[in-house]
């Protein structure tokens, strides 16, 4: 009886083991099939997957996006259609959807540049207390506020810098403080009151910033001179949020020391930046998941004036590339190889994984440090996409973005 049992659960274990391992094979067969790609007009265009499908062309009529692309305007689009993914050619996977467009150049960068940007509203990265003027530590805004909000009003009355936030709090003389707060994309009032100080000022207990600075890699130029850089979003070092943009230039940069990657810790590129005027290289627009972009006022002396040709995510392969990065002012290729081309989209700026091979990069940087993001990754004598994050366990290993989820913003 015991045996029969046994052998009962045993049964049931294998079965539940085996729906297990079909389901999660079937979602990872799903996952790397892209559920959308460019194909190049006038081209063929090949598919580097790593698992046994066939693909079918279907009807050309049949609408796959209602009025444009997810990254794509419908402008940039010559045609759509759609392409039925087949497991061993017999099992239905996904249906692919396919944008036609013209073959594109941009000229791809690496030089080092100096990020700086205003915040839309001011942030707060945290609170904290308060000594009073009768000698108890307060702290105001104690569970009322959190990180990563932004103050866009105080007492109904727009601000744009810490300095009218310190003005418009001292102004109410102690009298509660109405903030209009941005929270997850909604506005709401939330009411404090400020604790008087010993030197007559009021406070509310809150850290604050209203601008950003650091060092980035330039991606790519296009030909009327809007560029790409970073690869990731400017986000704030304290709550970790992309940061809102009202405004911010780019300038040029000089690399003047280097903290090299270690196991558990990332390395950094320490830059200069010279906020004259004369080193201002343009605008920053637009601050999004998949970088900065904005205009330049002139192509960066260092750089060549050489364009080549925009791959797409398809043609990419596992195997040899190299990066264009910058550590002492002149640009070099170091070589790297890609371990792995991620379809799935989960995370939009992690779709190629590589390691680097650059005997010199891994002797001067130890492979993939902070200040790297937004340098271009080649292959074939394509542009395929851009570096955007080290792996903090190994920093011979990194991730990038694909060349057209940027170009496409």
């Amino acid at each position: 009886m015991i045996y029969q049992k046994f052998q009962k659960h045993r049964k049931k274990f294998f079965l539940a083991s085996f729906l297990y391992l079909v389901v999660f094979s079937a979602n990872l067969l799903y996952d790397s099939i892209p559920d959308e790609i460019y194909a190049i007009d006038g081209e063929t265009e090949e598919i580097h997957l790593t698992v046994p499908v066939t693909f079918q062309k279907t009807e050309e009529s049949v609408p796959v996006f209602q009025n444009n692309s997810p990254s794509k305007s419908s402008s940039d689009i010559l045609k759509r259609y759609s392409l039925s993914c087949r497991f061993l050619n017999l099992i239905p996977v996904k249906d692919v959807s396919v944008c036609v467009v013209e073959k594109s150049y941009v000229m791809p960068s690496g030089m080092p540049i100096g990020i700086y940007t205003k915040t839309k509203g001011i942030l707060i990265v945290g609170t904290g207390k308060v000594t009073a003027a009768d000698g108890l530590v307060r702290e105001p805004a104690d569970q009322i506020v959190q990180s990563g909000d932004y103050i866009m009003t105080v007492n109904g009355a727009e601000i744009s810098d810490k300095e009218e936030l310190i003005r418009l709090v001292n102004d109410s003389g102690g009298d509660a403080v109405v903030l209009g707060i941005l929270r997850d994309q909604e506005m709401i009032e939330l009411k404090i009151n400020p604790a008087a100080l010993k030197d007559g000022s009021y406070k509310l207990g809150i850290w604050v910033r209203d601008d950003m600075a650091g060092v980035g890699t330039l991606t790519y130029i296009k030909q009327d001179m809007e560029y790409g850089a970073l690869g990731h979003p400017v986000s704030d070092g304290d709550t970790g949020e992309m940061i809102r943009l009202s405004e911010g230039s780019v300038y040029s940069t000089d690399i003047v020391g280097i903290v090299k990657g270690k196991d558990g810790t990332p390395g950094e590129l320490t830059g200069v930046i010279n906020y004259k005027e004369e080193n201002r290289m343009g605008t920053i627009e637009q601050n999004t998941r998949t970088g900065i972009y904005g205009k330049l006022d002139k192509v960066p002396e260092e750089m060549e004036e050489a364009y080549v040709e925009v791959g797409v995510k398809q043609e990419i392969r596992q195997g040899g590339a190299y990066i264009l990065s910058s550590l002492d002012g002149n640009l070099h290729q170091y070589q790297i190889e890609i371990d792995e081309v991620d379809f799935s989209g989960e995370e939009e700026n992690k779709g190629i994984l590589f390691h680097v091979t650059d005997e010199r990069l891994l002797s001067e940087t130890g492979g993939i440090v902070q200040g790297m993001s937004g340098s271009p990754i080649l292959q074939d004598g394509k542009i395929i996409g851009a570096v955007t994050h080290v792996f903090i366990s190994d920093a011979t290993k990194g991730y990038g973005v694909f060349i057209e989820k940027m170009l496409g913003h």
